[in-house]
Formats: structure tokens, C-alpha cells, sequence
């Protein structure tokens, strides 16, 4: 762990069970956090059951720049309105302890299941990408690009949920980023040096998808991890260049292969649409003996 990242663990509210975040938030525990925010399970008076409240770290409720970052994400979140992306309930997004309150969501993260148990079964990871891909499908018709789709963003479950819209942009918005938004080991070539390495757009988001399903089918990722403090952008980004592994070919349908290599193309315009994606899949879902399909629909 980077100097910077431990100062940034060590910006935190402090916040214990009982606390109150606000009048009508009391804290129940931390939940985790990153550079600019930490989260806590609360509940909530005015819902009266568990949220999450997330939280811009104290020492940056005066940033003009993260304060902007969260009132991007609460437009984003007053936007969305899918089965598949958590909700957010209200915000405040100045003054002392600026936040925005979402849903709280039950059952582990992708990455969760997949860095305990490994590779995960066709009954489990066919659903969850057909349901990600509805989510992206809806994203282009309300004109929102995620930018950061990856396992840890994925709440597994029936249906599987997607998190996280703090860095999404419109199409406009995510056309005009000159520099890498995202995470770098999941995010598309085009977004790694735009505008020089493309534009990044929709084909992101598939890309990103593409990546995470990956990892669910074979257990590791498609890249090397890259060199994160590298001054070049192949070493950095290894996705920029050919896949470093391929999947095991004995543990999944070659249809389900070619739709996930469709979905990592470099070439953004080569990439299938996520409505494409989804039907691509839904015959090895199909596939699959019902008896194993608890809790999932297969469209008919």
C-alpha cells in the first residue's frame, strides 16, 4: 500500500456503531472506501431500515473537484431508473458532511466470490452478464456511460446489481475526457489516453463488461496486471495490445467464448452492442438444466 493511499484510509470520519452521521442517519459500521469517499452501513429514520451513506472523506468536503464528482454521481443516480442499478434515496452535496444516501444491496461482490471460490459456474455467471448488458443497454438510452464496470461493481444476486456511477458521464462528457478515467485494469484501450488512444463512449462499458465476465468464467483476469507507475502506455495498459490469456476452453461453450473475445476487441466500432451481447448468450443459458436456475428468467 502506496504512502498516499494509507493517508487517505487515515482521512476518515470515525465513525462507530450508534453514531450519528446525520439526524436521520446513525452509523452502523464502515463498509470500505476509496481516495475521496468512505461508505457506512446506517440506518435510516427516514426509510426506517439499512442504508448506505457515502461519504466525502473530511479532509475533502471542501474540494471543489470532489464536490463536483458527487454532484455528477447524484445526476447520474436521479437518472437511472433499471431493475439492475442501485438506487440512490437523497443527497447532500455541500456544507459539513457532504454524502449521498443509496440502497443498501445484499450479497457479495463478484470479486468477493471470485478471489474465495475461483471461477464461477455457467448457472451463475450467464445470468449475471445478461443482466449487466440489460443495464448498459438501458445506459445508451438515457445517455450515460459508466466508465467503470468491473467485478468489484457488481452486486451478485437475482438479478445481479451494478454499482458505482461516481466517475459516469454522458456520451458528450466521456467524448471529451483527455485523460484515463476508469480502472486500470478493466477499463477499454480507448479509455486509457484518450483522445490518443480513441474516444471512449458505450464500447466502453461492454469492454468492461467483457473483462469482468472473463474473470468469472476462468477465474483470472484477460491482462496482466501492467506496470501501474510505467511511463508507457503498453506496459501500463496491457489490454492496449493482444489478451495475455485465453479462456480454459474446457469450461465453457465456444458460443459464450466468441461473445466474451467480441466484447474485449480493441476496436471499439467491432464490439457487439450490449442488446447483441445478451442474445448471444441467452442460448447457453437456455442451456442450462432449470433445476440449477433458481431465481433467474430466461427470456422467452
Amino acid at each position: 500500500m502506496s504512502s498516499q493511499h494509507r493517508a487517505h484510509l487515515q482521512d476518515t470520519w470515525g465513525f462507530t456503531e450508534g453514531d450519528p452521521i446525520t439526524e436521520d442517519l446513525t452509523a452502523m459500521r464502515l463498509l470500505g472506501g476509496g481516495e475521496n469517499f468512505e461508505a457506512y452501513l446506517a440506518f435510516d429514520d427516514v426509510t426506517y431500515g439499512a442504508v448506505v451513506v457515502k461519504m466525502v472523506r473530511p479532509g475533502l468536503v471542501d474540494s471543489a473537484s470532489v464536490l463536483r464528482g458527487l454532484r455528477r454521481e447524484v445526476a447520474s443516480l436521479d437518472l437511472v431508473n433499471h431493475p439492475v442499478v442501485v438506487r440512490g434515496l437523497r443527497a447532500v452535496t455541500e456544507g459539513e458532511r457532504p454524502h449521498v444516501v443509496l440502497e443498501h444491496l445484499e450479497g457479495p461482490r463478484l470479486s468477493t466470490l471470485i478471489r474465495k471460490y475461483g471461477p464461477l459456474q455457467q448457472h451463475q455467471y450467464l445470468p449475471l452478464a445478461i443482466e449487466i448488458a440489460s443495464a448498459l443497454h438501458y445506459f445508451r438510452r438515457v445517455g450515460l456511460v459508466h466508465l467503470d464496470i468491473k467485478p468489484s461493481n457488481i452486486i451478485m444476486g437475482a438479478p445481479a446489481r451494478l454499482i458505482d456511477l461516481s466517475v459516469a458521464r454522458t456520451p458528450e462528457q466521456a467524448a471529451q475526457l483527455t485523460y484515463p478515467i476508469g480502472t486500470d485494469l478493466y477499463m477499454a484501450p480507448e479509455q486509457t489516453d484518450p483522445p490518443t488512444t480513441g474516444t471512449p463512449g458505450y464500447a466502453s462499458d461492454v469492454f468492461g463488461l467483457g473483462a469482468s465476465l472473463f474473470e468469472a468464467i476462468a477465474g483470472y483476469r484477460p491482462f496482466d496486471d501492467g506496470d501501474r507507475d510505467g511511463a508507457d502506455l503498453a506496459a501500463r495498459f496491457p489490454q492496449t495490445r493482444d489478451l495475455s490469456y485465453t479462456l480454459p476452453e474446457d469450461k465453457v461453450a465456444p458460443d459464450v467464448a466468441a461473445a466474451v473475445y467480441a466484447a474485449l476487441d480493441p476496436d471499439p466500432a467491432k464490439r457487439p452492442a450490449p442488446a447483441e451481447l445478451a442474445e448471444a448468450l441467452e442460448p447457453a443459458l437456455a442451456r442450462v438444466p432449470r433445476g440449477r436456475l433458481a431465481g433467474f428468467k430466461v427470456r422467452a
